[in-house]
């Protein structure tokens, strides 16, 4: 009998569900691994739940050239407990002024990248962005955009630009910086074909141009993270892990994310898990960097505040972090499952993170949902211990 095998021997004890995939997450290997590794961030997905992620190319090297991306892809032979899938940024350095060698990257390693993507950081000319869907287009590969017209944004704006801004004399990010270039984005693909996803979004009227592009037939999909359908600014603290990119927006966005969930709008969930080290995120509000981890409380997460909640079924959930993004990416669909066991109750504490990065907005909160076992490609990856 496997080890797997006989730790699940009683199996009524616990729910069974397919690997998760995670469009959006940031491992920060190479470059920048005091914040993250290929090892600890693919551990903390494989405590999640999740037996495949797509890495976002905000790394050192930037994944912007055959060779560079094979720097990349050699660490995550070597280290990862799942299966990644890069993308390559749209453009070198992600500097936004030169698009980057797409055939050539394709050529070599196709079929191991997840699209392309400057995550990060918009891609503020229109007619570069035209170029790269056109590119990606003919080689039948996503663009993964962050959408972001930071001409839109005030020097130091950290949080929504709405009530607790206003009251804390903060310098917001208005909503406009991120629906704007939807809406010109949209449009490209529209008069493109690309297949054109949209990163984390946070604003109502995001949610609405994507499902008016839908009902007209682009082909789009997006993302949300637990974060924006659990949290809006109501929820905010002067701490560092309630920053993230785009912010925390009001109480209706919220509600407009959680229809666009309930109508399909919102094709899937994607934790944007985002490391930094514990310096980087002291500075409160005003002053830390951008970007909260997620893997190891998101499906606790949105059971339930979701599931439990009656908000959504466990098997539409299991459709927005499995079945939606790996069909939407072109990825294996059967590469894993997770066990867990749903009436466990713990509280959310950081310092038990597998993930090098401890900044959450779910820290303290008590959630249901402990993942016992996780299996990806026949091995067993993570396996629940006492001291878990």
């Amino acid at each position: 009998m496997s080890a797997s095998s006989a730790f699940l021997s009683d199996m009524s004890k616990y729910t069974l569900l397919p690997g998760f995939c995670d469009v959006h997450v940031h491992f920060r290997e190479p470059g920048f691994s005091y914040k993250e590794t290929v090892a600890s961030g693919s551990a903390a997905a494989a405590r999640g739940g999740y037996t495949a992620v797509c890495t976002m190319p905000n790394l050192d090297p930037v994944p912007d050239s055959p060779e560079h991306l094979k720097e990349q892809l050699d660490i995550i032979d070597r280290d990862s407990a799942v299966n990644i899938y890069p993308y390559a940024s749209i453009t070198i350095g992600e500097k936004g002024e030169t698009l980057t060698p797409m055939t050539a990257i394709c050529e070599k390693y196709g079929g191991r990248i997840a699209g392309f993507s400057d995550d990060g950081r918009g891609v503020m000319s229109e007619a570069l962005m035209r170029e790269a869907m056109r590119t990606a287009a003919s080689l039948g590969k996503i663009i993964a955009a962050h959408c972001e017209d930071v001409s839109l944004i005030p020097r130091g704006g950290c949080i929504h630009d709405g009530r607790y801004a206003a009251e804390h004399g903060l310098p917001g990010i208005p909503s406009e910086s991120e629906w704007r270039q939807i809406a010109r984005d949209l449009d490209l693909a529209a008069a493109t074909g690309c297949r054109y996803h949209v990163c984390h979004v946070s604003c109502r009227e995001s949610v609405s141009l994507i499902r008016e592009a839908k009902r007209s037939g682009v082909d789009v999909s997006c993302e949300t993270a637990p974060h924006y359908l659990v949290f809006d600014e109501t929820d905010l603290r002067d701490e560092g892990r309630f920053r993230m990119n785009p912010p925390l927006r009001s109480p209706a966005d919220r509600e407009a994310l959680l229809a666009g969930v309930a109508d399909g709008t919102v094709d899937m969930i994607a934790t944007d898990h985002a490391p930094h080290s514990e310096a980087e995120k002291s500075g409160g509000l005003a002053s830390s960097a951008f970007g909260i981890v997620g893997l190891e409380t998101a499906f606790p997460a949105l059971y339930t505040r979701l599931v439990l909640t009656g908000l959504l079924t466990l098997e539409k959930l299991t459709d927005l972090l499995c079945r939606n993004p790996r069909k939407r990416f072109g990825l294996p669909g059967h590469d894993g499952w997770s066990a867990w066991d749903l009436d466990r109750e713990f509280t959310v504490d950081p310092a038990d993170f597998l993930s090098k990065g401890r900044s959450t907005p779910f820290s303290g909160i008590k959630l249901r949902g402990v993942c016992m076992l996780t299996v990806c490609g026949g091995k067993t990856v993570y396996r629940y211990t006492d001291k878990d």
